[in-house]
C-alpha cells in the first residue's frame, strides 16, 4: 500500500434487470449501444473520491483458472472481491470493477446479481471469433460501476496476429471520471514488448486528457519499457515516490504472488491509496488491486 500521491457500442447491463442464465446469456451482453448521458462529462468535475478495483478474474476453463469451469462460484467470488479489500488499513467497497480475461455470459449474471443491483457494466470482447468454455460467451475485459456509464468505446488494440486484444472505456459523469480496462498481450506472444508499447500508447489515448482511471492487467513488471509512457504521464496507484514499483499481484501454482502485472493508473493530481491482499486468491491466478482515489 502507498500513501497519497502526486476505457465500442456496448449494452449496459443492470442489476436491476431480470436474472439471466448462464448458457447462452453471453450474446445478450454484446448487443446494443449505451447512452451518451448528456453533458455530465462536459461541465468541470466536483471533487470525488472513487474506490476501483481491478482484477483478471481467469474466468474461461483452462489450466491455472480455478473457477473456470465453476461460473456461478466465480460470479460470487467477483461480489466478494468487490466488498472485502482493505486499503490503508480500512476496509473498503469497490465503487468501479476492472475486470480481464472474463466471458460475457458472466458479466450478465453479474449484471444480474443482487449485490450489484444498479450497476452499469460495459464488456468488449477480445477477439471476434473467441470463445469462452461451457456456453460462458466470449472472452473479454469488462466496466462494472455503481453509477451511470456512457459515451462507450471499444476498442482494438495493436497486437499480433491470432492473439487480438481490445479495451473498453466509458464516462461516469457523476463523477466526471473516464474508466477503461484492459489486457496487454502476454510476453510469450510480445517477448520485446513492442506490442504492449504500443497498446499502452493506444490506451492512454483512448483514456484521453481529463480525470481518468484506467488499467487492467498489462502483462508485464513495472520497470517494463512498454509501460515508460504510462509513467511517465500518468500515476500508479502503487508506485513509490522514486521508483517503479508496487506489491506482486500475479500468482504461481502454489498461489504465492510473485511479480506485479496489475495497474491502475490515474491522474497525477490525484491523492490515491491502494492495497493487494497478502493471502493467496483461491479463485484466480491474480489477486485484485484496490485503490481509495479522490479528485479534488
Amino acid at each position: 500500500m502507498r500513501g497519497p500521491r502526486a476505457l465500442i457500442p456496448l449494452l449496459a447491463v443492470c442489476g436491476a434487470g431480470a436474472v439471466v442464465a448462464f448458457a447462452g446469456a453471453g450474446a445478450s451482453i454484446e448487443k446494443g449501444d449505451a447512452p451518451a448521458l448528456a453533458d455530465g462529462a462536459q461541465q468541470a468535475p466536483k471533487a470525488a473520491t472513487i474506490t476501483a478495483m481491478t482484477w483478471n478474474v481467469c474466468g474461461d476453463a483452462v489450466p491455472g483458472c480455478p473457477l473456470g469451469g465453476r461460473p456461478a462460484e466465480l460470479v460470487r467470488a467477483v461480489g466478494h472481491e468487490a466488498r472485502a479489500n482493505t486499503v490503508g488499513g480500512r476496509h473498503v467497497k469497490a465503487d468501479v470493477l476492472l475486470l480481464q480475461e472474463v466471458c460475457s455470459a458472466q458479466v450478465a449474471a453479474l449484471g444480474a446479481a443482487p449485490v450489484f443491483h444498479g450497476w452499469s457494466w460495459q464488456f468488449s470482447p477480445d477477439a471476434k471469433d473467441a470463445t469462452c468454455a461451457n456456453g460462458q460467451g466470449r472472452p473479454g475485459v469488462a466496466i462494472g460501476s455503481r453509477v451511470a456509464l456512457g459515451d462507450v468505446r471499444r476498442l482494438r488494440l495493436p497486437a499480433p496476429r491470432g492473439h487480438e486484444r481490445t479495451a473498453v472505456c466509458a464516462t461516469a459523469p457523476a463523477w466526471g471520471t473516464r474508466l477503461c480496462s484492459a489486457r496487454f498481450s502476454a510476453t510469450g506472444e510480445d517477448p520485446r514488448g513492442e506490442w504492449r508499447r504500443r497498446q499502452a500508447a493506444r490506451l492512454a489515448e483512448a483514456a484521453g486528457p481529463g480525470r481518468v482511471v484506467f488499467g487492467g492487467d498489462l502483462t508485464d513488471v513495472p520497470a517494463g519499457r512498454a509501460l515508460d509512457g504510462l509513467y511517465r504521464d500518468y500515476a500508479e496507484c502503487d508506485q513509490g515516490p522514486n521508483a517503479r514499483d508496487g506489491a506482486a499481484t500475479l500468482q504461481n501454482w502454489s498461489g504465492a504472488a510473485v511479480s506485479k502485472t496489475d495497474y491502475l493508473f490515474t491522474n497525477r493530481t490525484a491523492a490515491t491509496s491502494c492495497g493487494v491482499a497478502r493471502t493467496p486468491n483461491r479463485a484466480s491466478d491474480h489477486r485484485a488491486l484496490t485503490a481509495v482515489i479522490r479528485f479534488s
